[in-house]
């Protein structure tokens, strides 16, 4: 590694900010990339959600203990912070200290990286070539030279579809005006367009827990409101949570809150729906499922994200072709073997790539696999940005313990429906049965 090159990161949304702040910590250069015209571009678009981790789990040492120095006003370490939070309180902050504001790099997406002089076929010279990234910074290019590459770009750009095949459903590209994909706010900025209507919530994870809850909370005022909730499995099981055993009460809570809501009939479950196909009859949106069909005004498709590779297509990656995550790290978040919500501590051997010197860290790394915490990514940058400083003990010290959800299963397990997104506290009131009123029927 040159040191006269600086330390590429790709995003400046938490783990990015924080692996800047672990780079400073160890006197390593970092220049951090950012698409958006703000720190924390993604957590902006879910600034409504409430998150169901603490403060504490939310912030990471390093990027504190610089905060610290330039006289930050922590919040409670308590509190469970908003997107909005999150941002305004940390992230801004951040960005702001004078070492992470010179290596900052704002409206700068990078838009392919490879080994400098040396493209992904060539062996000779290319562990000694250092990394060139290009760079679209309002609209013209540039290339910069780095040492190593971190990306911690995420996956909130690269929402699934609603396809149950993995690929969009038919006329689902089409209609795309009639689906919001993540979590919408659907109790402010978004409320007219959901006020009254018949929504349907596609998916399994914490962020169709999200919108079913807003949701719910909506109708208690818009009493018109109909909701229905579609899941690929039969049933959810232990997608729920594991409730009062959850290591994270809020965590917890919101699976409870929603098992509530369909058992008491709040809420219709549509279960084993796989959506084929998108269409509208007499202005509604109908998802089709073979014999089956839903219409709604409506549709959410809090279905999770996958990550976008293309930028590291010229580098030499060693990713599982199931989860497209690190070969090393697949195995530990795989949904298709385990429920686990707590992953064994990982670092920078789980991380490393045949081109040495990239790392895919925080959201992005887990591939197709739900349940990340900030945590893991903080622990992800410290233990590499040790490496990069050539002190292996730190590196690979395990330094994070990560609360477990109370439904840990290590036996294969059946319609893994792999949801991912940020997670709201549940906090809202149940609404009428309305179970009849919900357009789900045989074709």
């Amino acid at each position: 590694m040159n040191p006269s090159n600086p330390v590429a990161v790709i995003g400046a949304g938490p783990v990015g900010l924080a692996a800047a702040a672990h780079l400073v910590a160890r006197g390593l250069q970092p220049i951090v990339f950012e698409a958006g015209d703000r720190v924390g571009a993604s957590v902006r678009e879910w600034s409504h959600v409430r998150v169901f981790s603490p403060w504490e789990f939310n912030v990471d040492p390093a990027a504190v203990e610089l905060l610290d120095r330039h006289g930050w006003d922590a919040p409670p370490s308590e509190g469970y912070p908003t997107g909005a939070e999150l941002v305004e309180r940390y992230l801004e902050p951040l960005a702001a200290t004078p070492e992470i504001a010179a290596a900052l790099r704002l409206g700068a997406r990078v838009t392919g990286v490879t080994r400098e002089g040396v493209d992904k076929l060539k062996d000779a010279g290319r562990d000694e070539a250092p990394f060139e990234l290009v760079v679209d910074e309002d609209g013209s290019e540039r290339r910069y030279v780095a040492s190593a590459v971190i990306d911690a770009s995420g996956t909130w750009t690269q929402p699934n579809p609603l396809g149950a095949g993995g690929l969009r459903a038919a006329g689902e590209r089409a209609l795309a005006d009639r689906i919001a994909y993540g979590i919408p706010d659907v109790l402010d900025t978004a409320r007219a367009r959901y006020a009254g209507k018949r929504v349907v919530v596609v998916g399994s994870g914490h962020s169709a827990f999200n919108a079913i809850l807003d949701l719910v909370a909506l109708r208690e005022s818009e009493p018109a409101t109909q909701i229905v909730w579609a899941i690929r499995g039969q049933a959810p099981g232990r997608k729920y949570g594991g409730g009062g055993d959850d290591q994270l009460p809020e965590r917890g809570a919101l699976g409870a809150a929603v098992r509530g809501l369909v058992e008491d009939g709040s809420i219709a479950l549509a279960g084993g729906f796989q959506t084929r196909v998108v269409s509208t009859r007499d202005g509604s949106i109908v998802l089709a499922d073979g014999e089956r069909e839903i219409v709604a005004d409506e549709v959410i498709a809090a279905t999770g994200f996958r990550p976008d590779l293309t930028v590291l297509g010229e580098l030499r990656l060693d990713l599982d072709d199931r989860v497209e995550a690190a070969r090393a790290l697949a195995p530990l978040i795989d949904p298709n073997l385990h429920s686990c919500g707590s992953v064994p501590p990982h670092g920078v051997d789980e991380l490393t790539h045949p081109d040495n010197g990239v790392y895919i860290v925080g959201m992005k790394s887990y591939g197709r696999a739900p349940t990340f915490l900030l945590r893991t990514g903080y622990e992800q940058v410290r233990s590499v940005v040790a490496a990069l400083a050539g002190e292996w003990e730190a590196a690979h010290r395990v330094e994070l313990v990560l609360p477990e959800t109370g439904v840990c299963n290590r036996s294969p397990v059946p319609d893994a429906d792999a949801t991912a997104g940020a997670s709201a506290s549940a906090c809202c009131g149940s609404g009428s049965t309305r179970d009849a009123l919900v357009d789900v029927q045989a074709r």
